[in-house]
């Protein structure tokens, strides 16, 4: 039996979730507090469901890098500005690029425990305003010594105990699995494709919220809020999805010298923020909600920091395995387009149908706000479920360092 951690609900629910517009780093959000963006999401999910933030048990928020220095009260002030009463608790989970699927673990737990009834999920990440930091000025400065400000992101890229970067992972897994340039174009061209589609037909529509200037009050405190710059009045779409055939791919030079990855198929950087409300199935049938989905199971696994990418292989295994479903059950999987080779490599591990992944487009197309991703993808997932009719959706993502992580999610409405 493959080793890893294993959680299976037994009663546990996603109702409506809702995410910002995911727009390009140094765009239109790119001044916005993670924070804010957080709370805007929050509001909306609540009202998307016709719910008062009083109704809320648990506050469970993700965030990766610091957008302000405020950042230590991010789920906090995520939470009291959403309406949520001051008894209630907040917390802040930190796995990388799994942190989103995580707050959905992390509400099964509590929910299934009898902690609470009801949770408020919120990632949210400002990819643009990732600091230029430093860490050693704290004692003073040498004469002569070097200043040691770095970009914060791009430091967080590279693996030391590995001694390589998150694309070289990607770049091992071509290697490893023999996939090519080639290849990884054209899956980033039909990635670009079917967003532009999912675009297109008002799909994707239906999960955001559009971005406007208002202010979030609270009585007794300090007034948050959002203003737009400039002339913009609403900021209501996705930004980076665009139709780009694979040849035009192509002439893109590529990260390292012979390597498969270039900034034209791996995942875009993005400002933005999603939430969802997860409750227990009796607070569910009590009040008269309509639930998007079964939280099923959740599965977290580590592997070699070196293939980090291969890491939903990992986690999807072992979901599959406790849960008692074959491969093959699974209707629609949404698997994080970290990179591009990197979504291959798994793919060819687990030999997916590459038809029922990512079909309204991926990370490459759509964007990866670190903590905001898993909740955006298990939204999209539950979604799409409901719209395909299947019964079966897998969430997951490779985390750096050497991990997987993968949700089990079931659409109540199937009828097979």
């Amino acid at each position: 039996m493959a080793q890893g951690f294993f959680n299976a609900f037994n009663d546990v629910w996603m109702l409506e979730g809702v995410r910002t517009p995911m727009v390009d780093y140094c765009g239109a959000l790119g001044h916005i507090s993670p924070t804010d963006l957080g709370i805007k999401a929050a509001r909306e999910a609540l009202k998307r469901n016709g719910m008062s933030g009083a109704e809320i048990e648990s506050v469970i928020t993700g965030n990766m890098a610091p957008g302000d220095f405020d950042q230590f009260f991010l789920p906090r002030h995520i939470g009291l500005y959403a309406g949520v009463p001051q008894q209630v608790p907040a917390v802040m989970a930190q796995r990388i690029c799994g942190t989103g699927f995580e707050l959905f673990r992390q509400a099964g737990e509590q929910i299934e425990a009898g902690a609470c009834d009801t949770a408020l999920v919120v990632g949210t990440e400002s990819m643009t305003r990732n600091p230029i930091a430093a860490f050693d000025h704290r004692t003073g400065f040498k004469l002569g010594a070097p200043v040691g400000f770095k970009d914060y992101m791009w430091e967080a890229l590279k693996d030391p105990a590995a001694g390589i970067n998150m694309i070289q992972t990607a770049e091992n897994l071509a290697t490893q699995y023999g996939i090519t340039r080639e290849e990884v174009d054209q899956f980033a061209a039909e990635s670009f494709a079917k967003a532009v589609a999912a675009q297109a037909s008002g799909f994707l529509a239906g999960e955001i919220v559009p971005v406007i200037s208002e202010k979030f009050e609270l009585e007794g405190y300090q007034t948050r809020g959002i203003k737009l710059q400039g002339k913009l009045t609403e900021v209501a779409a996705d930004t980076h999805p665009r139709l780009s055939p694979a040849e035009v791919l192509a002439k893109l030079r590529p990260v390292y010298e012979g390597g498969v990855q270039t900034g034209g198929n791996s995942s875009a950087l993005v400002d933005a923020a999603a939430a969802c409300v997860v409750t227990s199935g009796a607070y569910a049938r009590a009040n008269g909600k309509q639930p998007l989905a079964r939280v099923v199971a959740a599965a977290a696994v580590g592997v070699p920091p070196e293939i980090m990418g291969i890491g939903p292989a990992a986690a999807i295994r072992l979901l599959l395995e406790r849960s008692g479903l074959q491969l093959g059950d699974i209707g629609r999987f949404e698997i994080n387009e970290a990179q591009g080779a990197q979504t291959l490599a798994v793919g060819r591990e687990l030999g997916l149908d590459l038809a029922k992944l990512n079909v309204n487009g991926g990370a490459i197309a759509l964007g990866h706000p670190l903590a905001s991703t898993g909740v955006r993808l298990t939204i999209t997932l539950a979604r799409e479920l409901k719209r395909s009719g299947l019964r079966w959706g897998i969430s997951s993502a490779c985390i750096g360092g050497g991990q997987g992580i993968a949700l089990l999610i079931e659409n109540p409405d199937a009828t097979a």
